[in-house]
């Protein structure tokens, strides 16, 4: 499986909590070679074609003067002072390294040390003020699933690197006088933002907490820390309902009248962890088991619901695991000297190339994500503390740099020092993707393709939906930060289990929420936008919401959203659940009802990404439209032609249903060709325009195809309605359309099989195909149309069929006087035709053959497409499915046949031009996939053209890069070779 992202998961320390990563390129792999460098003899290679490659641009890492430090918990970073003789592996008998220390791996090493891993060990490598830590490996947590215990793998062992972290920081793990205290945190290849499991400030017990206050003197600060650790290990370790340890602060804070964390004293926090230990007295005490319960919450939070969902969503193999990240904590809440913070070194809402991001004073990290206290912009951290200001933007510039890429940096401050927590490639909205692409090719940081592959292609439908028009009447009602642009319309439900609901039956919602949560994903992925009280721009809904391309405004503190009485009061109005507003993310604000829109497609930084995809890519990119409107719309799209064209849709329109009702309740010839000539005066106008939108490009008009049954009528209304058109009494056609009626209609009297029975609806279609088209001729155009024969499961199916349609065409084009070719193809979308392709190509006339991908996925499946809905989610729930082979092609099944039938088709007529018109037609891996096979072309709807053609040069792009480097590689070989042997030449001599 291909991901489609790379990222790291949370920030290790005491900074901010997890942030997602962007969408990289996916069609870049890592060798198995390459990995094998970076972990000889794992058995990470299983998993090597299933990863991204990273970016290798590589710069010079400038050392930086440290700041004294103060404070008695001080630390020094592994980035500074790397020791060559320390303790390297965990004591396992097995020779497998399960254990890294930050200078024993790189950015390169995501499998097997996760994201967060990877990239907190190439910080440490570039001497960045990186806290200490050790990473156990994702195939550590895979071993702990393996041997289904519930105890750590019995192999496991990070006594050593712990020692390392007490040498580095000059602390010890369980000792009151003088602590050291860490965060265990995952760590995934790909970024699952706050879907798995965090536990900080471990190592913490009342004699530990008195020798804080005894070697601080900060007891405020202790009880703050003592209270953050027993709330959090109750959640995640024990898995306690964290309500009651939330009512407790709250009830404290009413009491004291104060609402924010700040104006909490030392005997208030004190008074909460005795409540907090009361609430659940059984927390370790002992810090080693505590690092045990730790390693193992996060282990287990790989398999949590959330995280289960969120991979379906993404992609994301359930067999990668997540790495664990024990990391000294580095504390941005001890005093107004301290905070915390999420920088972007651009913005990721917009891509303006400006540093971008928001802080807090004496806070944790996870203040800033949870929405707890609105942060503060980067621009206030300038003046309150101008040189960690510096020092960090130095950095922020140094890191984009060295990874080519946007960088999403989390960081610490404590006592005047800055320490880097986590570095990554940014998440950005798709605007923002495209802005930074462009503007990195002008700058000369990425060529190109490099650029070209940075752009999440499944997102760039955001340039297909439409803005709030400026000039439409709208009435405000709040404002808040513009966290995720774009603008939606929905209505109101304050509840995750609600928008999904609502969503599954059609509905548009906004969800709306104090702050959101990781386990409000799934709410957040089917509303349209989502709206929170709290929070600012790098908070969790922020975050998750641009990942996402879903619209959002965070941190509009002035609404009061009341969860339990579903209702949202703003500006003096108090609206209830379903009713309807307008956010948009783009600026912040809030309106009251629907609001017009208008198209964002022409985008300046779009266009230039469309035009190198277009000079890249060698697929042609049709679309499948059966209207002269739909046509003239994926025109405008890009659209190189239509690749399939259901003519029956042309009949769906209520005056024109009637007509093909007639026809297909007729029982004799005569009868049925009289209501055909009423069907082809629509059908050759229709075609004839279709043909006029895609004057000079290719028109692929399919035969009638679906289930007559679905044409026939169903009410008593309808069914009189037909009796009276074709003169005939009710009850003769009751019984007629009781006839038609099927058991297995998908698998029953559709498509060639109406051409075998009813020969004269064929020729109606090819006639009008062949009028419209010499019309067009006459009137000066230049139609170039085709002719698909739908549901082909035999040879003797086309050999019976194509010389009518040739007999047609040809009757119709001498009556007009015109000369045109109009070639006749068929759609491969069973398996057996696939299996005969060489036979079915081999007809004379069949020139071209589309696979039909929505069928032959059915057909391979045995599912069907209309009631899979049912229980595909509970199979990728449960394993059974990585992702909806609907929506994205099965490469190994339903691609094997077409591999099976494109080697027998070329094999008979290698000249046979090659398509596919299902919806897999505008997914981007599904592209990649059919550009591998060299397809001629894809098609897809019109407002999946864009994504499509971005994907199709993607793929040209990833490939022509891969044989670049292919072809650097044999150069070096053969260079290395002829000095071997020059060597060789001389010692002979």
């Amino acid at each position: 499986m291909k991901i489609p992202l790379i990222a790291a998961a949370a920030v290790v320390g005491g900074g901010c909590c997890p942030q997602a990563e962007a969408f990289v390129p996916t069609s870049s792999k890592i060798s198995s070679a390459a990995v094998g460098r970076s972990h000889a003899g794992s058995s990470m290679l299983r998993f090597a074609e299933a990863a991204s490659a990273a970016h290798r641009h590589h710069q010079p890492a400038s050392a930086r003067r440290r700041r004294s430090v103060p404070s008695a918990l001080s630390m020094k970073s592994q980035a500074t002072r790397v020791k060559a003789d320390a303790p390297s592996g965990s004591a396992a008998t097995d020779d497998v390294k399960r254990v890294y220390l930050l200078h024993e791996g790189n950015k390169d090493m995501k499998l097997l040390l996760g994201g967060k891993g990877a990239n907190l060990c190439e910080m440490a490598k570039l001497s960045l003020p990186v806290p200490p830590a050790f990473v156990i490996t994702t195939e550590t947590c895979l071993e702990y699933f393996k041997e289904g215990t519930g105890n750590l793998p019995a192999a496991l062992n990070y006594e050593a690197e712990l020692k390392v972290l007490e040498d580095d920081t000059g602390k010890k793990f369980g000792d009151p006088s003088n602590p050291l205290l860490v965060s265990v945190r995952s760590g995934a290849p790909a970024s699952m933002p706050g879907m798995m499991d965090t536990v900080l400030n471990l190592g913490l017990n009342d004699d530990i907490v008195q020798g804080i206050i005894d070697s601080t003197g900060n007891e405020r600060f202790a009880y703050d820390t003592y209270r953050r650790f027993l709330n959090m290990y109750s959640d995640v370790v024990m898995n306690l309902d964290k309500e009651p340890f939330e009512e407790v602060i709250t009830e404290i804070k009413k009491k004291k009248g104060v609402k924010l964390d700040l104006e909490m004293e030392a005997h208030d926090w004190k008074e909460v962890v005795d409540r907090f230990k009361k609430l659940n007295p059984n927390v370790p005490t002992d810090p080693r088991e505590q690092l045990r319960g730790a390693v193992l919450a996060v282990f287990r939070s790989w398999n949590n619901d959330r995280a289960i969902r969120y991979r379906s969503y993404n992609g994301i193999p359930d067999e990668w695991g997540t790495a664990v990240s024990v990391q000294a904590m580095a504390y941005g809440n001890m005093n107004d000297g301290c905070g915390t913070g999420v920088a972007f070194s651009r913005n990721p809402s917009t891509g303006e190339n400006k540093f971008f991001g928001e802080f807090l004073p004496n806070a944790a990290g996870e203040d800033v994500v949870a929405g707890i206290r609105t942060p503060q912009p980067l621009e206030e951290m300038a003046e309150k503390w101008p040189e960690v200001y510096a020092e960090l933007y130095k950095y922020q510039e140094q890191l984009e740099k060295y990874y080519g890429d946007m960088q999403d940096i989390e960081f610490t401050v404590e006592n005047g020092r800055l320490y880097m927590l986590q570095c990554r490639n940014g998440k950005r909205t798709a605007k923002a993707s495209v802005k930074i692409a462009v503007d990195m090719v002008k700058e000369g940081t990425l060529t190109q393709s490099e650029a070209l592959l940075r752009i999440p292609a499944n997102q760039m439908d955001f340039f297909l939906h439409p803005t709030l028009d400026p000039s439409a009447d709208k009435t405000l009602i709040g404002e808040g930060l513009p966290a995720s642009p774009g603008a939606a319309t929905g209505k109101i439900v304050f509840t995750p289990d609600d928008a999904e609901a609502m969503a599954n039956i059609g509905e548009d919602v906004i969800l709306v929420r104090k702050e959101t949560t990781p386990e409000d994903i799934h709410g957040m992925k089917s509303a349209q936008g989502v709206l929170t009280a709290l929070g600012g721009m790098t908070s969790h809904a922020a975050v998750v919401a641009r990942g996402m391309g879903k619209c959002c405004v965070s941190g509009c503190t002035a609404a009061d959203v009341d969860i339990a009485g579903k209702s949202l009061k703003l500006d003096g109005l108090e609206l209830k659940e379903h009713d309807i507003i307008t956010i948009d993310g783009s600026t912040g604000e809030v309106y009251l009802g629907t609001v017009d829109r208008r198209s964002a497609a022409e985008d300046e930084d779009f266009q230039t990404v469309l035009k190198w995809a277009d000079e890249a890519r060698t697929l042609k990119v049709l679309t499948n439209a059966d209207t002269p409107e739909q046509a003239a719309t994926a025109r405008s799209l890009g659209a190189q032609g239509i690749g399939l064209c259901r003519s029956e849709h042309m009949f769906f329109d209520p005056e024109r249903i009637s007509a093909i009702r007639a026809m297909i309740v007729s029982e004799e010839k005569e009868e049925r060709i009289r209501h055909l000539d009423t069907m082809a005066v629509f059908q050759r106008e229709d075609i004839k325009g279709i043909l006029k939108e895609m004057d000079g490009l290719p028109v692929t008009v399919r035969l009638l195809d679906p289930p007559l049954h679905e044409f026939l009528p169903h009410s008593i209304e309808d069914v009189q309605a037909l009796a009276d058109t074709v003169g005939k009494p009710l009850s003769v056609v009751q019984d007629r359309v009781a006839q038609l009626q099927e058991v297995n209609p998908m698998l029953g009297f559709r498509g060639c099989r109406l051409s075998v029975v009813y020969p004269e609806i064929t020729e109606m279609q090819a006639r009008a195909v062949a009028a419209a088209a010499a019309a067009n001729k006459k009137a000066g155009l230049d139609p170039k149309p085709e002719i698909m024969v739908p549901v082909v499961s035999t040879a003797k199916e086309l050999r019976l069929i194509v010389p009518r349609i040739q007999a047609a065409v040809a009757d119709e084009l001498e009556k007009a006087g015109v000369k045109l070719d109009i070639p006749i193809g068929t759609m491969m979308e069973l398996p057996r035709a696939c299996q005969t392709a060489d036979q079915v190509v081999g007809t004379d006339g069949v020139e071209f053959m589309s696979f039909g991908t929505n069928d032959l996925t059915q057909s391979v499946w045995g599912f069907s497409r209309d009631d899979a809905i049912k229980f595909i989610g509970r199979y990728q729930e449960q394993g059974l499915l990585d992702f909806d082979p609907f929506a994205r092609i099965d490469e190994e099944g339903v691609g094997g046949l077409i591999r099976t039938a494109l080697e027998k088709a070329r094999a008979k007529q290698p000249d046979t031009k090659v398509g596919i018109c299902g919806e897999h037609g505008g997914e981007p891996d599904s592209v990649q996939f059919f550009h591998s096979l060299k397809f001629d072309y894809v098609s897809c709807s019109p407002f999946r053209v864009p994504i499509a053609r971005i994907s199709a040069g993607q793929a040209a792009a990833s490939e022509a890069l891969e044989e670049k480097k292919l072809y650097r590689e044999s150069i070096t070989n053969v260079k290395r070779a002829a000095i071997i042997n020059a060597k060789k030449t001389d010692k002979t001599d």
